[in-house]
């Protein structure tokens, strides 16, 4: 199972990666997270329903400095063959 989340608020400069980073890595979760030029956070994440459901439920509260406004999520019924959960500097 699959979800790609785009998170939007404020989101940037908050640490929003490197929580949602730890968040994943303890859910056993593997993807990427990454700032978008909007100002938005785009994460993918490939695992076991109930941990990304977790997951998304995380993303709607964020991190404690975070103020979270839309999520938008998407849930796909394939996986991608992720290693390990990353952040990407762009």
């Amino acid at each position: 199972m699959r979800v790609q989340i785009r998170i939007f608020g404020q989101v940037q400069g908050v640490f929003f990666r490197s929580h949602a980073k730890e968040v994943a890595d303890r859910l056993g979760l593997v993807g990427w997270v990454k700032n978008r030029e909007d100002g938005s956070v785009e994460l993918e994440a490939s695992g076991n329903k109930d941990k990304l459901e977790q997951l998304v439920a995380w993303c709607r509260k964020g991190s404690s400095s975070a103020i979270v406004g839309e999520v938008e999520v998407k849930w796909e019924a394939s996986s991608r063959d992720f290693k390990s959960f990353e952040i990407i500097y762009e």
